[in-house]
């Protein structure tokens, strides 16, 4: 198994923690975070690192990094940042919660973002 692949599941099994989140898999070879339906992090299955989330308070310093990009098919616009770093550039793993839990915060109702708030 790769680092990135590790990170990747580490990733998926954390975000699985957060109030009311579930796998979503609109696509072949998709396992990707949502929560009530609406994904808040789509993570490569692959043995290569990939990781989409929506920062709407930090995607502007997100975007700086060299291997982070306004994701795709207009979602960018909307405050969704890409990240495709090689393994040697993979962000610390506490850093990748902290955007997770961010566009979790953006996409989950606020009765399960409370939740998450009571368990501070």
């Amino acid at each position: 198994m790769t680092r990135a692949k590790a990170v990747i599941d580490e990733l998926r099994a954390w975000g699985l923690t957060l109030p009311g989140a579930h796998i979503k898999a609109p696509w072949p070879d998709h396992a990707d975070l949502a929560v009530n339906d609406k994904t808040f992090a789509y993570l490569s299955t692959s043995d290569a690192f990939g990781m989409s989330v929506k920062l709407r308070y930090t995607s502007e310093v997100a975007l700086k990094l060299p291997f982070a990009t306004p994701t795709a098919y207009g979602l960018g616009k909307s405050g969704w940042v890409s990240f495709a770093p090689g393994d040697d550039a993979i962000p610390d793993i506490d850093q990748l919660k902290d955007w997770i839990e961010e566009s979790y915060r953006a996409q989950a109702p606020k009765k399960l973002v409370k939740e998450l708030d009571a368990r501070s």
